[in-house]
């Protein structure tokens, strides 16, 4: 890590709230979870007096299964954050370029200026045809986070390939993939993907995720990774959602017709980005209302609604959440559609 980017660097912006009296649109997380999570934990808790075992073969293969690859392709993080700053501090050093898709998930940048790195970045719609030689390393965001956007997978098969021929490692941030009934891009050659188990099953204070990389790249994660870098429940209760088809397909179901049904009546307002995601994108009208007030009034009728200029070159955008129908009627109210 570069100590001198420290001293440059502050916090990335999120949205999430923790007033309990508000009903949180800013973060993209499932407000259901699998059934079973209690019990898992609880039973996880009460023998986290010991280490965890290092190996997570119950998890490993349960991630496996979720993904279709083998399980000593599996690489246990805390999360896909914890799992996309392990993959640049392998990949990046002090003067590296590396390609980052704009606008998108703001943490990339982040991880990239710590290793000392120098981000350049691409519109997301675009960075397929971009030039991957002569960078450390690409990003993709697929889908991309905030527009939602999932990419044609012909296309990301052929950026990776071309990553490959240019030797290029490829990260994909597949965060929200299980929200959709598209493939894993892993487990392919020169590719590394981030897998996180705490959006699509509500669990984001739970901090459980994955990587999955083949070859070289397997070697290289496995290695650096930390040791017991997963706790006992985040382990036990990861395994045991993963696990969990039949709430995955439900879940989807949900979010395609309830996404559907709210871009319908937020384009009645808003200039609404198509989305594979569970969110979806707004620009606001500046003759309208302002970005402020739009927010300041959803969060007087007990909605949190994130803020989307943060990410680069969005100006007038707020993103919101799919949740459930009954909330998800409450905001289409409160934000008069």
């Amino acid at each position: 890590m570069d100590r001198d980017a420290l001293a440059a660097l502050d916090r990335v912006p999120h949205g999430g709230t923790s007033d309990p009296a508000v009903v949180d649109f800013s973060a993209n997380t499932n407000p259901e979870s699998p059934p079973g999570v209690t019990p898992v934990y609880e039973a996880a808790l009460s023998v986290s007096r010991r280490y965890p075992s290092d190996g997570y073969t119950e998890f490993r293969t349960a991630a496996a299964d979720a993904v279709g690859c083998d399980g000593p392709e599996v690489i246990p993080t805390a999360g896909a954050l914890a799992g996309i700053r392990l993959v640049c501090s392998i990949a990046v050093s002090e003067g590296d370029r590396v390609l980052l898709p704009e606008p998108s998930f703001g943490e990339y940048a982040r991880e990239v200026r710590l290793q000392g790195g120098s981000p350049e970045f691409v519109s997301h719609e675009s960075i397929l045809e971009a030039d991957p030689a002569e960078y450390a390393l690409a990003v993709v965001c697929h889908p991309n986070n905030p527009t939602g956007q999932a990419y044609p997978e012909p296309d990301l098969e052929a950026f990776a390939a071309r990553c490959r021929g240019g030797d290029t490692p490829l990260l994909v941030d597949e965060a929200f993939l299980d929200f959709t009934d598209r493939e894993s891009l892993g487990p392919a050659p020169g590719v590394v993907v981030a897998r996180s188990l705490t959006k699509v099953f509500g669990l984001p204070g739970l901090r459980a995720g994955f990587l999955v990389a083949t070859g070289e790249w397997r070697e290289a994660l496995e290695t650096a990774r930390p040791s017991w870098g997963l706790s006992t429940p985040a382990a036990a209760v990861g395994a045991h959602c993963l696990g969990r088809g039949a709430f995955l397909e439900r879940t989807r179901q949900r979010v395609a017709s309830e996404r559907e049904r709210m871009a319908d009546r937020l384009a009645t307002r808003f200039r609404v980005f198509p989305s594979d995601a569970p969110f979806l994108l707004l620009e606001v009208d500046p003759d309208d209302a302002s970005v402020d007030a739009l927010i300041d009034d959803a969060r007087e009728a007990g909605y949190a609604i994130r803020d989307a200029r943060t990410f680069r070159t969005l100006d007038r955008h707020v993103r919101v959440a799919v949740r459930r129908p009954t909330e998800n009627d409450g905001l289409l109210e409160a934000l008069d559609v």
